[in-house]
């Protein structure tokens, strides 16, 4: 009985941080006075919530992903495919808007923030 009560629990929470768009489960792997990067980890599903990027950013893709992309304006949604190894840059101030997993599995970047 308890393990059905904690795989319910597990499951109401899972479902309600893919639906309020929780915050991406990261891990920090270098941060000194010039750079930190962050391992982030994309669930399927879950949305990514809406920031305004604190620093310029190089963002790579560690594994082959699907995602769609919210535009915070217009609302307009596109789908983006990015291959492992793909390298992406932000700027300082840009919009960052809401991301979703379309893939069956996680997917992971390293997010490089300029200091």
């Amino acid at each position: 009985m308890k393990k059905i009560l904690l795989t319910a629990l597990l499951s109401s929470a899972v479902t309600y941080l893919a639906l309020t768009g929780a915050p991406m489960p990261e891990t920090v792997k270098l941060d000194n006075a010039r750079v930190r990067v962050k391992e982030v980890l994309y669930a399927p599903g879950v949305a990514r919530e809406r920031y305004i990027r604190p620093t310029d950013q190089v963002i790579v893709f560690l594994d082959d992903s699907q995602y769609e992309r919210i535009d915070s304006t217009t609302k307009e949604r596109t789908v983006r495919t990015r291959k492992s190894g793909d390298i992406i840059w932000h700027d300082k101030g840009e919009d960052a808007p809401v991301l979703k997993n379309l893939g069956a599995k996680p997917y992971r970047t390293l997010v490089i923030e300029l200091k």
